[in-house]
C-alpha cells in the first residue's frame, strides 16, 4: 500500500469520500487509478475533465506537506484498510478514506461516548459537561468531542482532570488549531489521547467542514450526550447523525426559561434518553459498557479491583448508606467506591435510594 496514492486521489478535484469508494469498486487500489488509461478512468465514473487532468499530471508535490507531517513524532495517517482504523467508523455510509491522527492511535478503537453542546453554555452546562466527562472517564470510557468552545472544551477538560484519554475531532488540518485559543488544550489532548481529522494538512476552518466533522464524532462513539443546545445548531446535527447511525442519544433537560434547553427538550420528545446521571447512560448502554468498564479500569491496580467488590459489600446493608459513609468505614477512595457501585448497580446487586444512598437488593 502506497500512502502517496491515497493522498493524491483524495486531492483530486470533485473526489470526496463517496466518489472515492465508487472508484475503488472498479480499481482495487488508488495506485491503479493513476496507472489506468483515461478511458478506464472514465468508465469508473471519473467523467469531470478537471479530475481527469489532475490524475494525468500525477503531481506528487501536492501531497508533500502531508508526507512531511506524518514523519513527525506522534503523527499518523491511517487508511481505511489499516488494522488500526477504528471499526466503529467503518459502519458509516461514507467513512473517511484517510484519518490524520496526532497522539495515541490505539485509543480510537476503545469504547467512547460523545459529549457535545453549545459554544456559549451556562455555567451549569459547563459544570455538567466536566462532571459527566470526569465520571465516565473514571470508568474507562473515552470522551470524544469537537474541541469547540463551551461544552466541547469542558468535556475534554473533565476527562483530562480524571487523568484519562480524550479524543478531539477537528474540522481543520491537524497543523492548525481551531479555535486558536485552544492551543494548550489541543496539546494536552494529543499528549494524553488523540487529535484526529479527515482533512489534509493545511486545511483552514470552513463552515462546511464541521458537519462532516460531526459525523465522525458520533460515528466513533457508542452514544452521544447533548448538554445545552439551540434548535438550529451543529450540536443538533451531531445528534441527528447519531440517531441515523443507530447510536444512542442522551439529553440533559433544564429550565424551560433557558433558551439552550430547547434543543435537548426537542431531542427528548423525539426519543432521546432523558439523562440526569451517569447511571442513566450506563443503563442504556449496559451490554456494551459493562465489559469495557471491567477491562479498561486502568487507574486502579488489578489486585485492588479484584478485591474491592467483596470488601465494599461488607459495609453495605438494606439500610441506605452514602458514599461518604462508605469512605469512612472502608478506607477506600471515593473514586474506587463510585466505580464499584456502578458495577454493582449494573449487576443489580445494589440500588440508589433518596438520590444519594445505596442499599443491597439481594
Amino acid at each position: 500500500m502506497d500512502l502517496v496514492y491515497w493522498l493524491m486521489l483524495l486531492k483530486a478535484p470533485r473526489v470526496g469520500a463517496r466518489t472515492f469508494y465508487k472508484i475503488l469498486k472498479v480499481f482495487e487500489t488508488p495506485e491503479e487509478v493513476f496507472l489506468a488509461s483515461k478511458s478506464a478512468r472514465k468508465e469508473s465514473g471519473l467523467f469531470y475533465q478537471e479530475t481527469l487532468d489532475f490524475l494525468e499530471k500525477n503531481d506528487t508535490s501536492l501531497v508533500q506537506a502531508d508526507l512531511d507531517w506524518v514523519k513527525t513524532d506522534g503523527c499518523h495517517i491511517l487508511t481505511l484498510i489499516d488494522d488500526a482504523y477504528p471499526q466503529q467508523l467503518k459502519t458509516l455510509a461514507d467513512p473517511p478514506p484517510l484519518l490524520y491522527v496526532r497522539g495515541d492511535v490505539a485509543c480510537l478503537s476503545k469504547p467512547q461516548l460523545a459529549i457535545v453542546g453549545s459554544r456559549n453554555p451556562s455555567a451549569g452546562g459547563k459544570q455538567n459537561a466536566r462532571d459527566f466527562a470526569q465520571s465516565l472517564s473514571q470508568l474507562g470510557i473515552i470522551i470524544t468531542s469537537g474541541m469547540a468552545s463551551g461544552i466541547d472544551a469542558s468535556a475534554h477538560i473533565g476527562a483530562l482532570e480524571a487523568n484519562a484519554q480524550t479524543i478531539a475531532v477537528c474540522g481543520t488540518g491537524l497543523d492548525r488549531i481551531y479555535p486558536a485559543k485552544h492551543k494548550s488544550l489541543a496539546h494536552q489532548i494529543s499528549n494524553k489521547g488523540a487529535l484526529i481529522s479527515e482533512f489534509c494538512i493545511g486545511t483552514a476552518p470552513a463552515a462546511n467542514n464541521f458537519p462532516r466533522r460531526n459525523r465522525i464524532i458520533s460515528g466513533l462513539s457508542l452514544g452521544t450526550l447533548v448538554i445545552e443546545a439551540s434548535i438550529k445548531s451543529g450540536t443538533m446535527i451531531t445528534a441527528k447523525l447519531a440517531a441515523e447511525q443507530c447510536k444512542e442519544v442522551f439529553a440533559i433537560p433544564s429550565s424551560i426559561h433557558n433558551p439552550l434547553s430547547q434543543g435537548c427538550h426537542q431531542l427528548i420528545k423525539q426519543g432521546a434518553k432523558l439523562t440526569e446521571s451517569v447511571e442513566d447512560i450506563l443503563d442504556e448502554l449496559q451490554l456494551d459498557l459493562l465489559a469495557s468498564i471491567q477491562k479498561n479500569n486502568s487507574a486502579i491496580s488489578t489486585k485492588e479491583i479484584d478485591n474491592t467488590p467483596s470488601v465494599l459489600l461488607k459495609y453495605l446493608s438494606y439500610d441506605a448508606m452514602s458514599i461518604d459513609e462508605m469512605v469512612e468505614k472502608s478506607n477506600l477512595s471515593p473514586q474506587i467506591i463510585t466505580q464499584e457501585l456502578l458495577l454493582l448497580e449494573l449487576e443489580h446487586r445494589v440500588v440508589k435510594v433518596n438520590g444519594f444512598g445505596y442499599v443491597l437488593t439481594k
